[in-house]
């Protein structure tokens, strides 16, 4: 098997969530283990996407480098990511990447628009070998877990009547995540969103992009696109947050109530024992080389 670009450059416009400025992104090939590269043009400074250029995960995902950033880069790495993408350039004009509807659904077409090419070297992925996970004092958990197959295991629990407890297991393919992941939304209460616009952030986010909750209920008059979609978004996050460890997961992420920031102590757990992991070369290594083959046969390119 090996490694995956897009087959040509593409590019969008739209809205940052904090912020609420329009920004220019375009998504450009890239030659094999050069890795997922983001580009401020308008400040000339490149950031390579590694877990030590992470510098922010309060409210999202944030890498940055000399004092330059790139935000809320979670929803685009999760659709790059669920396509097997090992090699792009991301360049943008801003410090946020755009928010489209919330979800990770428009990447997934613009990623299809561009196409998928195979380049000369073989695919690497990162095999878990043994059981990392953070655990806080008020019982939230992620976990990496040994597995043959490529897993996610999410539940929440909000003391609100339209969310209570939820949980969702997804067993990795690219027609599965555009199916029942990259349609989720993400989801804020009326009072923070209120509290981030008092303090400069949320300027974006409106019912266009978010699924917005008051005290009872859900605010927007569409309601939701699954009945679970809150716990599905969480997935979706979390496979974007995982595409921060450099290859994609063979193995079994599970959380309850995880995080941003919580994702990210987790991948700097896992790379602080090397008898935690092992990166494997997807051309020789059979059995985990198929489980990729079945979950890329639907991939339109």
């Amino acid at each position: 098997m090996r490694q995956r670009t897009i087959a040509k450059s593409v590019e969008i416009v739209g809205i940052g969530l904090h912020k609420g400025v329009p920004v220019k992104m375009k998504l450009e090939p890239l030659d094999s283990d050069m890795g997922i590269i983001f580009y401020r043009v308008d400040k000339g400074i490149t950031i390579p996407l590694k877990i030590e250029n992470v510098v922010d995960t309060k409210m999202a995902t944030v890498i940055g480098k000399d004092d330059v950033v790139v935000s809320t880069i979670e929803h685009l790495l999760s659709a790059v990511y669920a396509y097997g993408i090992d090699n792009l350039r991301v360049v943008i004009d801003n410090d946020e990447v755009p928010v489209l509807d919330g979800s990770s659904s428009g990447y997934c077409m613009l990623i299809e628009e561009a196409g998928i090419k195979e380049l000369d070297k073989s695919k690497k992925a990162i095999k878990i070998k043994k059981d990392v996970e953070i655990v806080t004092e008020d019982g939230k958990k992620v976990a990496l877990k040994p597995s043959k197959h490529i897993i996610y295991d999410f539940s929440i629990d909000f003391e609100h009547p339209s969310i209570g407890k939820q949980n969702f297991h997804f067993d990795y393919s690219i027609s599965e995540y555009k199916e029942n992941i990259s349609r989720a939304r993400t989801f804020g209460f009326l009072h923070e969103v209120q509290y981030l616009r008092s303090i400069g952030l949320a300027q974006g986010g409106s019912m266009e992009n978010a699924i917005v909750l008051d005290q009872t209920k859900i605010l927007n008059p569409e309601g939701l696109r699954y009945d679970d979609e809150f716990v599905r978004h969480k997935i979706l996050d979390a496979i974007g947050d995982m595409a921060l460890l450099g290859y994609t997961l063979v193995g079994e992420y599970d959380a309850h109530a995880g995080s941003h920031h919580l994702n990210h102590l987790l991948t700097k757990k896992l790379y602080e024992d090397k008898d935690n992991y092992e990166i494997i070369d997807l051309e020789e290594a059979e059995a985990e080389a198929h489980v990729f083959q079945m979950a890329y046969a639907k991939v339109q390119s």
